[in-house]
Order: structure tokens, then sequence, then C-alpha cells
């Protein structure tokens, strides 16, 4: 029998983890506590954990890409200017601490950060002298654009950092804010959190049939596990995952002012990214679809974020009695990209559309809207949807969205969106660049 470990299901927050394994890790924390018919619906997901399969492998990786540390250029750094400081950690991946030692550094060449320019910003041979700097020019040169190299990298650091918070918080909300205490003060809520929030991190699949919902039959029993014994349930840390309107009217007001705050901060930074991408890339408003050269990965998970932060943000007025807010100002969602393929097939089978993207176009633009460049209205918002035949508060645009518990669905082995039936194969179509859309290198299995 296997021991429970509520560490793993904590850990699990950040990670990438198929809902089948965090299942079978629920199940081994809740044995015992689980009726008959609790058991058998979560059966159906922790019998397809990689530890009850014989290779126990699966070729999608189980946690979130990271990015890139500074360790490179701050190790030049501290060869050229002699300095006591170790890049062979782990530190200098955090922003914070690279541009702390980029700012002691640069107090040595008497360089402010920022001035990067070889013709304005470097000393000439009188004005080192003056200031103590009693080295050649060449290597005054080399300091200075290592000091530049240093600063370049910091920013592209910066920037994937601030992409990856954006893919994070777009699968799963504020699920890595939940502090190791909180989780653990109340088993039911955490068990809900970790399976949900896998849920939530399914990837997208290639297809014409809608993307799997995070909200399914499981997460429905295990929440109502909560509701059943509210007393003792996390509500707080639960509603950093799922701020809907069960959770959160166990929330006192003060907290759901705390989580109003949370989402508006985090629509205010994504909406200048946003607009960012939007300026940069040659996207067809009208049709969504993909162009060459348009950085569809970025923008559609940024996309994500403006969406969750958007629903978390409606909620939140809702669940405060301010919903009055949307008369003013209701900024819309953020519609993805689309694969030009993806819109072939629609076409195919004689899909007509995404609703949604007649009320997209018909709204100004939601970052817009935020900034006040732009007004939009409930009624606009309203309008729009009824052109589009959609109901403006089920589907999300007016109304906190609405969620029916559907089937568990088993997690596809996936390369690149599409789904393969091994997971070995998977691994190898991937390292040929099958589906990617790069030049693939051809598999030949009769030369093996």
């Amino acid at each position: 029998m296997t021991h429970p470990n509520p560490e793993t299901l904590y850990e699990s927050l950040s990670l990438r983890k198929r809902p089948e394994d965090i299942a079978a890790l629920i199940k081994d924390q809740l044995q015992g506590e689980l009726g008959k018919q609790e058991m058998l619906l979560l059966d159906k997901a922790a019998s397809g954990a990689l530890r009850h399969q014989v290779g126990q492998y699966t070729s999608m990786l189980e946690k979130f890409a990271e990015v890139s540390g500074a360790q490179v250029q701050v190790g030049k750094a501290i060869q050229l200017f002699k300095t006591d400081d170790d890049a062979t950690g782990a530190a200098f991946d955090d922003p914070l601490v690279v541009e702390a030692f980029l700012v002691k550094v640069s107090a040595i060449l008497h360089k402010n950060p920022g001035y990067n320019s070889y013709q304005a910003d470097r000393l000439n041979r009188e004005e080192r002298m003056a200031v103590g700097l009693d080295i050649s020019r060449r290597r005054y040169n080399k300091l200075f654009r290592c000091l530049r190299h240093l600063e370049k990298k910091l920013r592209t650091m910066v920037r994937e950092h601030k992409k990856n918070l954006f893919l994070r918080v777009g699968k799963h909300a504020f699920a890595e804010d939940i502090s190791r205490e909180d989780f653990m003060q109340d088993m039911n809520s955490a068990c809900f959190i970790a399976y949900y929030t896998a849920r939530c991190n399914l990837r997208s699949e290639f297809t014409v049939e809608g993307q799997q919902r995070a909200y399914d039959d499981i997460a429905d029993m295990l929440l109502k596990r909560c509701l059943t014994d509210s007393e003792k349930a996390n509500w707080w840390a639960m509603a950093q995952v799922y701020p809907f309107p069960e959770v959160l009217k166990h929330l006192s007001p003060e907290q759901q002012g705390v989580l109003l705050g949370k989402w508006t901060t985090l629509l205010q930074e994504v909406a200048v990214f946003l607009e960012e991408l939007w300026q940069t890339n040659d996207i067809n408003r009208e049709t969504m679809v993909v162009r060459r050269g348009n950085d569809s990965s970025t923008w559609n998970h940024t996309a994500g974020a403006w969406n969750k932060a958007r629903d978390g943000w409606i909620s939140l007025l809702y669940a405060l009695g301010m919903e009055f807010l949307l008369d003013e100002m209701c900024f819309g969602k953020a519609m993805r990209l689309i694969a030009g393929d993806v819109a072939a097939w629609h076409r195919s089978v004689g899909n007509t559309g995404d609703p949604n993207l007649i009320v997209w176009n018909q709204l100004p633009l939601p970052w817009e809207v935020l900034s006040g460049k732009a007004t939009c209205s409930r009624d606009r918002v309203a309008a729009a949807c009824r052109e589009a035949k959609l109901d403006p508060e089920r589907s999300g645009w007016l109304a906190p969205r609405t969620h029916q518990p559907l089937p568990f669905r088993p997690t596809p082995e996936l390369v690149h969106g599409v789904t393969v039936s091994n997971p070995y194969l998977a691994r190898i179509l991937k390292q040929h660049k099958y589906f990617s859309g790069k030049d693939v290198s051809p598999l030949y299995p009769e030369q093996n």
C-alpha cells in the first residue's frame, strides 16, 4: 500500500502532472474516508496513473518550461571584473538577483545601467582618469561590452519571466500563490485544489470538437466534499484556483476585496503586454487565423491569462455586489489565434465559426477599454452577444461562467496537439518533428 504524502500534492501545484496521477495521490490520501460511489468515480482517473502502467512513462513534460538564467553572462562578468561572486548556483535565475549584480559591477566601471550607447555613454581617457579608472581603452571597452551583454540578457529574462507567469496564471490562476500552511489546513480542500489545478493544466488538443473543460465529475465530487464540511474547508485557498460563486460566497468581504485587487492588478499587467503584442504582430482581427510571423504561442498564452483574470474579476464583482461597474466599463474577452489548418478543418465539417469571434469584432479592443482609451458598456456587450446568438451571461461575457461537470476523459498523449496512442511512439515522432509545422526528419521504420 502506498503511504499518503500531502507534500507531493502541494508540490504538484507548480508542476504539470496528469490528472490521473493526482487522482491516485488523492486516493492514497483519502483512503478510508471516501464513500463507495466516490471511490468508483475517483478510480476512473486513478486507474490510469503512470504507476499502474507497465512502462510508467509519458512523453509529455511534467513541468512547465523554465526561463534560462544568466549564469553564463554573470560568470563572464565575474571573471572580467574579478569579483568574489559565485555564478554556479540557481540564484541568477532570478532577474532581481541579476539586476542587483549588474548595479554592483556597473558601479565599478562608473556606468549607469541602461546607458549603453558606444557613442554617448562611454568615458573617454580623461573621464576615466578623473574617476580613478586607470585601465586601457581596450580593457574598458571589453568591460563596457560585457555589461551591455548582461543588460540585454536581463531584459530578455524579465520578458520571458513575464511570459512564463502569464502562461501559468492562464492555466491555473493563482495556484502557486497558495502557501504550504494554507494548503495543509484541510485535506478535502487540498485534494480539490490539486486535482482541479491538474485539470486546468491540460494541453490544448488539435481538434474541432472543443477543448476539455477543467471542471469534470471528479472535481465536482471533491468540491461537494468541501461543501459538506464547509466549516473546515479552506475557501480562501480554493478561491485562488476556483474563483466562482460556490467558493466566493464563503469568503469575508475583506478577502473578496483582496482577491479582486489581485485580479485587477493582473489585468493591468496583461493589458500592457497584450497591447505590445498587438502592435508588433500583424494579427488578422476578423478571422484570428495565424499569419506567417505571428508569435501565436505568446499571444495565446497571454490571451489565456487575460480571460482567466477577466473571469475572476467579474466573479468578484458579483460576489461583492459591484456588478454595476459593468454598466460603464465592460471590457471583452481576448480571442486566441487559430491555426490555418484547424480553421480549414472547421469549414470542411460545416462549422460556421466561433460566435465569440463575432462579439470580439463588434467591441473595442479590451485593453483599450481597461486603460480608458475606449469605452464599452454592458449594453454594448449584450447587443453584440445577441447578434452572435449567444447568451451574454451563460457564455461568460457578462456574468460568472456556469460550470456543469463533464464526465472524466483520460488525458491523451499529445504530439503538438495531435493524439498519439503510445507514449514511446509519441517521443519518436517529437524527435523527428512530426506535427510541429517544421521540416520533418522522415522516419523509416523498415530501416531500424
